[in-house]
């Protein structure tokens, strides 16, 4: 897997490049309207820059401006997953279906698609919580759930929008380490504004600054 993106959009004064390869967790640090969610919402499909071109893993996202196909992916057959900061559980659905949401809306039945959410609750130490309605859990199990939801749809490409910031402090610790084993091997772009999320989980860090990287390497190299 791999995303190679290179997009403007006026509004927002923004002007990216990002590369994302095989395996690799890259989180993306820059102060508040730097353009780091934005960033994001077009990997994801809910923001249209004005020119540029994105393909994840070979497959074209976008392809937009003078001399391009104009080509758009919607979102929901881009291959992403986007985690936001608040977890935005089904409220009419208990805890394992909304895990099995992913699964079966890609056509799996309602028997495969539990069994699969039954094993990333179990990833994400949440098996007990199968039973319950979203307005029974606290603020750390949602999110746990949330990203059993988002890895159910077996994405490939994870996004993760500052998915401790809504979180009570003795609550992120575990988990960011919960998150530190799940993203092993796996394509991910974490936005965050802690240093410790891209120390403990990054391969690569970049840093936006007015809709520009201002810096890209490798999280020892930037951070250190």
């Amino acid at each position: 897997m791999s995303l190679h993106l290179d997009a403007r959009l006026q509004a927002r004064d923004l002007d990216v490049r990002l590369d994302v390869d095989d395996a690799e967790v890259v989180a993306v640090l820059g102060p508040n309207g730097a353009g780091k969610s934005s960033l994001l919402a077009m990997v994801a499909g809910l923001l249209r820059p004005d020119d540029g071109i994105a393909d994840l893993d070979g497959h074209t996202l976008f392809a937009l401006g003078p001399r391009r196909s104009g080509v758009w992916c919607p979102p929901h057959a881009r291959g992403t997953a986007l985690l936001s900061q608040e977890p935005l559980l089904f409220p009419h659905l208990g805890v394992l279906d909304n895990v099995a949401f992913g699964p079966r809306s890609t056509g799996a039945g309602t028997a495969a698609s539990r069994q699969i959410a039954r094993r990333w609750l179990t990833e994400v130490d949440a098996t007990e919580l199968a039973d319950r309605r979203p307005s029974q859990l606290s603020g750390g199990q949602a999110q746990r759930v949330a990203v059993a939801r988002a890895l159910a749809a077996n994405p490939r490409l994870l996004l993760l929008d500052e998915p401790m910031s809504a979180l009570d402090v003795g609550v992120a610790p575990g988990l960011r380490q919960m998150l530190r084993r799940v993203l092993a091997h796996r394509s991910a772009i974490i936005v965050t504004h802690d240093v410790l999320d891209a120390l403990i989980l990054a391969d690569r860090v970049v840093v936006i600054d007015g809709g520009r990287v201002v810096e890209d390497g490798t999280t020892r190299e930037v951070l250190t």
